[in-house]
């Protein structure tokens, strides 16, 4: 029997949080999700020539005969969502769409194919109130509608075996093409990967051209460097040429060097990171593994070194950007200024460091990272007891934040700050980890994006698996400058699991590696108390209000996110030490 087709422009589209509004009050949540149906979705898609096929919990998928048709839908949708949060506050939906077009099966009222478990894929990359379609649809739409298509890439879709190239959907005011000039800057950190050395033999020379390929792979997912491209640097396989001069010939600043040695069944990867510019090693490291596991060997290889040299290219830029006066200073060079000082919480350092990310954005205003770092900034300022103004930082922290997601999108340092700004200010714990998985997809290397969802995961009292997302921070970046934070969230972890002795540890080494960092002080001050050493806890809790005299156990109750009943248990253990009520 011969089959029917037909193309057709699939739309995928679901509310976002669904598991968290029915959680907080299921009756309204069901019934506000039927009257965006009844009142929104369903007489849309007439008007714009499309079929309802299915809807499916929280999920419709629609059929269009055109793909311009499918994404003015989709725009459409979510404006008058939009329109209608603004006069329906108490229940907001909020949305997202995957468009995909498929020559697809017809099969009585269904549609069958690839691209309906595209369009249902997909959907996935958009974040909230965004539309997300692949390359077919944007082809079709490019030149046709006013809207901007924001390249994110090729992307590995669960159950999909090819990659599908996704646009993101930019309409309205948004539309307006920006430019980026920090993808120009000149002083941007700049790296090759040199082929990797193998001991002559035809299966390590190809192991170490895959185990190159892989390392430039996982570190193009950094959106803060500048990476030479393979094909540039294949030329250099076996070379005899000093780094300094392969640098100047690749006009880079640093390069990744390594060999690969194999011993029967046993190989053995040594890399190593170059400062070519002082023809210094910044970093070398050696992994074993069994030549029988060998991809996967290859694969956990290159996500090491690509979240291994990330801190020390930082360390190594911001040492370069001390040596030269502030008044030559690019975007970039601010941002590394004021890391450089962010986290020694002096009044003095800490406000230069605000003042060197709004400079850089002064500078560069589509400078992505340079939002995401004022946004951290702010959050730390609410955090750390510095504010003057609780509530404006909470919106700068919220606008800076949503700011650098909206200009890089598949930046996954910015989405996990804004991921922690969501779960630390507002307590949208899902949302938050939503992005955190978004983040984590885009880069594995991504060590803030470990250690930011495990926070996240204490606050709801998930501890187990807080500290084995800590440990892969951890094992990614062992020197991160924020190694004292990922030990305080350690510590929060283990203290709402009950393991105070170990709770107790992790807090101690914070505040070893940050003696000024209150929040580590903060939990330690819980800890000690509640483990039965009620005068060290007391002693601590008396340098801790002569830091912060106003602090108080009922104000700290309202804005930190610990969730019940571990919040109560910390209070408890603050009250034990004296913290004042």
């Amino acid at each position: 029997m011969r089959m029917v087709r037909r193309l057709a422009a699939i739309a995928f589209a679901d509310v976002v949080g669904w598991t968290r509004l029915v959680e907080r009050d299921d009756a309204a949540a069901v019934s506000a999700w039927k009257a965006v149906q009844r009142e929104l979705i369903e007489p849309n898609i007439k008007a714009y020539g499309g079929r309802l096929i299915e809807v499916a919990g929280d999920a419709v998928l629609v059929e269009f005969p055109s793909a311009v048709e499918a994404v003015r839908w989709a725009i459409d949708l979510l404006q008058r969502l939009e329109d209608r949060r603004a006069g329906e506050p108490a229940n907001p939906i909020h949305m997202r769409v995957g468009i995909s077009i498929e020559d697809a099966i017809v099969d009585e009222d269904k549609l069958l194919g690839d691209g309906v478990n595209i369009a249902s894929r997909v959907h996935q990359m958009a974040a909230p109130d965004q539309v997300v379609i692949t390359q077919g649809v944007r082809d079709f739409v490019w030149n046709k509608l006013p809207v901007r298509l924001l390249d994110l890439g090729e992307q590995q879709l669960k159950n999909i075996s090819r990659p599908v190239r996704t646009f993101r959907v930019l309409a309205g005011d948004n539309a307006a093409p920006s430019i980026q000039p920090h993808l120009m800057w000149d002083n941007r950190p700049t790296l090759a990967v040199l082929p990797f050395r193998g001991d002559g033999s035809e299966a390590d020379s190809y192991f170490g051209d895959g185990m190159t390929e892989e390392i430039i792979s996982k570190l193009s997912m950094n959106r803060s460097l500048f990476l030479v491209a393979r094909s540039s640097t294949l030329k250099y396989r076996g070379h005899s040429a000093s780094a300094a001069d392969i640098a100047t010939e690749l006009g880079v600043r640093y390069l990744i060097e390594g060999s690969v040695q194999r011993h029967d069944k046993r190989l053995r990867i040594n890399a190593g990171l170059i400062d070519a510019s002082r023809n210094r090693e910044l970093w070398a490291e050696h992994y074993d593994g069994e030549y029988e596991d060998l991809f996967s060997f290859q694969d956990q290889i290159a996500v090491s070194i690509a979240a291994a040299i990330d801190p020390r290219l930082q360390e190594a830029e911001i040492a370069r950007v001390r040596e030269r006066p502030t008044d030559s200073f690019g975007a970039y060079d601010c941002v590394l200024r004021g890391l450089a000082v962010l986290y020694n919480f002096n009044m003095p350092d800490f406000a230069l460091a605000g003042d060197m990310f709004r400079r850089a954005i002064e500078l560069d205003a589509h400078y992505a990272q340079a939002h995401a770092h004022l946004a951290w900034w702010h959050n730390l300022r609410f955090g750390e007891g510095l504010s003057s103004d609780f509530a404006l930082d909470q919106r700068l922290a919220d606008e800076h934040s949503q700011a650098a997601v909206e200009l890089d999108p598949r930046d996954a340092w910015s989405l996990s700050v804004a991921g922690h700004i969501q779960s630390f200010l507002h307590k949208r714990f899902n949302v938050a980890l939503e992005m955190f998985d978004q983040a984590l997809h885009l880069n594995p290397s991504c060590a803030t994006a470990w250690a930011r969802s495990a926070n996240t995961l204490a606050y709801v009292g998930r501890g187990e698996e807080a500290m084995e997302r800590v440990r892969n921070a951890m094992r990614l970046s062992p020197f991160d400058q924020l190694s004292f934070a990922y030990c305080t969230t350690n510590g929060t972890a283990a203290l709402v699991i009950g393991r105070l002795d170990e709770a107790v540890s992790w807090l101690n080494k914070a505040q070893q590696l940050n003696p000024r960092y209150k929040a580590s002080k903060r939990m330690l001050i819980a800890a000690l108390a509640l483990s039965g050493d009620v005068e060290r806890g007391r002693q601590l809790a008396a340098e801790f209000m002569a830091l912060e005299p106003g602090f108080t156990l009922s104000a700290f109750a309202k804005w930190y996110p610990l969730q019940s009943p571990h919040m109560e248990r910390v209070l408890e253990g603050l009250g034990l030490a004296g913290i004042p009520a």
